[in-house]
């Protein structure tokens, strides 16, 4: 007996020392396994996944995630709900939306730490999302306006005349004639420049009877005479063959010529025959059309692509498909009061049949020289809200992040990023609910930044103004059927009599007019009804 209870004593011990060598050789370190790598994620951006080791827009390496390392097998907890159209909105429990009656949708904890926020497959079908890759482009302006042709205002010269007199005689007696240099256009008499023709020929007289006399003393003192009345004449525009014309005939001439001092278009006439004329009246104004000038409005925006010395193109609507062309002389140094825009003068040669007309109306095409290697984006990718420029970044797996952006110049449909994105990122182009109306614009906008990083059962607290007023609405709602079913509660209280329906009582009773039994009012609404 004593030999057996020794036996069974040896026998445990030698079976724990075998269990404890089984024990320690399972956790040999050479025993181990390699790990399985499932998949590779960028470190600072977890919802970009890969099947290989690659590199992030950030140049970061991805990191492996192992076998065990996942979300694990585990039932996900519920954080929160929310409502998939206003995500705003949210519960701590299931239900339905107030403002449009979906079913809300759980978020999962862990979900709304992400960066941004999350919007499901289905409402981004439905809104009609699409993204573009941000890159670097070459920026190059072509500016497109309307121009109004206009005299080169070097161009236009006044005739008028120097002495009083009177219209004796029209050559040009009509607005539009083609003039030529030298043509002449009236004749005037003036009792002053008969005067002065007298005192210059009488002064010739007095200079040849010195010279016969041999008087040379006096006869330079006169010639002196005849160069002074000579340089009058002069001064009154009379042209020299008149004067030469004057000296040869040796008597005064009644009237005096006029003449065109350019070739051009008589484009005002103030002359009339027999009209007396004072100093300094304008008769004529006249327009050299060989070159004319285009006016045309650019934008603000537009300025730093225009340039003095920029070749122009230009085009008129009663001559399609001929090109003029022309270069940009001068930007003016204001802009208009009522457009908001600025003057850019275009000189341009005119054809000799004069094809382009002052008043004309042109179409202009400015193609800049200025070529700008920029990273931008599309114009409607650009959600403008008056205070700041926001664009939506397309983060992958539904995330979505509105950010803001610094605007540079704008080009063929694309805009300069000065601050904001970086290259590669993805950013939305093209959605319903972003440039459909002003109205879906901020709900998009409420959509995107209403909600970030709330707990269960709480709202943003940067949620949009129909987020505030879409429970007070369903609360409204509920106070108004409340009270309804309160007065038609009261309403059936009320006893009236069918025959008399002035009488109206609170309790049954007989109708104190005719006797008969009071009934509920109710009834005898619908009876009167039927």
């Amino acid at each position: 007996m004593k030999t057996a209870v020794i036996t069974g004593i040896i026998s445990i011990v030698l079976g724990l020392a075998a269990g404890w060598l089984l024990f320690r050789q399972g956790d040999a370190p050479g025993t181990v396994t390699e790990r399985e790598v499932l998949y590779y994620r960028d470190p600072m951006n977890p919802r970009l996944t890969s099947p290989t080791p690659k590199k992030s827009s950030d140049g970061m390496d991805y990191v492996p995630v192992y076998a065990g390392e996942s979300e694990g097998s585990g039932e996900r907890k519920i954080a929160y709900y929310h409502d998939p159209m206003h995500p705003w909105y949210t519960s701590d429990k299931p239900g339905k939306a107030p403002d449009c009656g979906m079913d809300l949708v759980p978020v999962y904890a862990g979900e709304g730490e992400a960066q941004g926020i999350k919007i499901d497959p289905i409402t981004i079908q439905n809104i009609g999302v699409k993204t573009e890759e941000v890159t670097r482009r070459q920026l190059n302006k072509t500016i497109r306006t309307t121009g109004k042709v206009d005299f080169d205002e070097t161009r236009l010269y006044s005739i008028s005349s120097k002495v009083m007199g009177w219209v004796e005689e029209l050559y040009v007696d009509y607005t539009g004639k083609s003039v030529r240099k030298d043509e002449p256009l009236m004749e005037l008499y003036s009792p002053e420049l008969v005067s002065t023709q007298e005192e210059y020929l009488e002064a010739l007289r007095y200079e040849k009877q010195l010279k016969l006399a041999g008087m040379e003393e006096a006869r330079r003192s006169a010639a002196e005479l005849v160069r002074s009345a000579r340089r009058r004449l002069q001064y009154w525009d009379v042209p020299e063959p008149e004067i030469d014309a004057l000296e040869q005939r040796g008597s005064p001439e009644k009237t005096v010529t006029l003449v065109s001092s350019v070739d051009g278009i008589v484009i005002d006439k103030m002359a009339f025959k027999g009209k007396s004329v004072m100093v300094g009246m304008d008769l004529y104004k006249i327009a050299d059309l060989s070159t004319v000038w285009v006016l045309a409005d650019i934008y603000q925006y537009e300025l730093p692509w225009v340039k003095v010395g920029q070749p122009v193109d230009l085009e008129l609507s009663y001559l399609p498909g001929k090109a003029f062309k022309g270069r940009i002389t001068y930007i003016y140094p204001y802009l208009n009061d009522m457009t908001k825009t600025a003057k850019v003068r275009i000189e341009v040669r005119n054809t000799p049949g004069l094809e382009l007309k002052p008043e004309m109306f042109a179409t202009v095409k400015i193609t800049s020289p200025l070529v700008v290697d920029a990273l931008a984006l599309p114009d409607q990718a650009i959600i403008r809200s008056g205070e700041r420029d926001l664009v939506v970044i397309a983060l992958g797996g539904g995330y979505f992040d509105p950010r803001e952006v610094k605007l540079g110049i704008a080009a063929d449909g694309y805009v300069q990023i000065l601050e904001g994105v970086r290259e590669g990122e993805r950013i939305v182009t093209s959605s319903q609910f972003l440039i459909d109306s002003e109205s879906n614009l901020k709900a998009a906008i409420g959509m995107m930044a209403g909600h970030q990083g709330h707990g269960a059962g709480q709202s943003s607290p940067q949620q949009s103004l129909e987020a505030q007023e879409a429970p007070a609405r369903h609360q409204g709602m509920k106070e108004t059927a409340k009270t309804r079913e309160a007065q038609k509660t009261a309403k059936s209280r009320l006893y009236t009599c069918e025959m008399h329906p002035d009488v109206v009582s609170d309790k049954p009773g007989d109708c104190p007019t005719c006797g008969m039994t009071l009934i509920p009012k109710e009834d005898s609404d619908n009876q009167h009804r039927h």
